[in-house]
């Protein structure tokens, strides 16, 4: 059964993005960028709400073009994400989408991420869509949790906050690295949990 990962940059506050920020908060360094370059979107199918669709589509109409405000390495990241495989859940997008290589699923996000992960051979992965992953965590449905933390606290600025509305997650580490001396990446498998846990056994 092929997994699937979420996948978030955050501040070290944990929102996706702020007001008036670069991308990546203006601190991404030469290691984190050869990192990003190596990890390739084409070994997954991507997985998006509407919101998120329709900001990186954006993003993409505009790359290339003179009125795109992109640095070098956002130019590549959104041509790599152009060419990869992705699924937008939406009930309100009408089919076809003008983003190359994007399929259009307007049933339950639950229901149907449940079906490609029984049914398909591509491993799945998110980007953004801070509503969907929750979705996707409280149905038990994924099998690793990355962040990247930044350092920067965005309390004033921030927006999409990120771990608001879900349950309480217990994450087992499986690995972790520090990129240009500042930018932790940390990755678990969560575990769902029904409360907190118990004080005598950590379970």
């Amino acid at each position: 059964m092929p997994e699937l990962l979420v996948d978030f940059i955050t501040s070290l506050d944990g929102y996706g993005a702020a007001e008036g920020w670069p991308g990546w908060w203006g601190v991404q360094g030469p290691e984190y960028l050869s990192w990003l370059g190596e990890q390739s979107e084409h070994d997954y199918t991507i997985l998006m709400g509407a919101n998120t669709y329709r900001l990186m589509y954006g993003f993409t109409s505009q790359s290339g073009t003179s009125e795109s405000d992109l640095g070098s390495e956002e130019e590549a990241s959104m041509t790599e994400l152009t060419n990869a495989s992705k699924v937008v859940f939406s009930s309100t997008l009408q089919s076809p989408l003008p983003w190359a290589n994007t399929r259009l699923i307007s049933e339950d996000a639950v229901e149907a991420v449940r079906k490609m992960k029984q049914e398909g051979d591509s491993p799945l992965t998110t980007l953004g869509s801070v509503s969907l992953c929750r979705s996707l965590l409280k149905a038990g449905l994924v099998d690793r949790f990355r962040v990247v933390i930044f350092p920067v606290i965005t309390g004033s600025t921030g927006t999409d906050r990120i771990y608001d509305g879900y349950p309480d997650v217990a994450l087992d580490m499986v690995s972790s690295r520090t990129f240009d001396g500042r930018i932790q990446l940390l990755e678990y498998i969560p575990r769902v949990l029904a409360g907190p846990p118990d004080a005598h056994n950590g379970s």
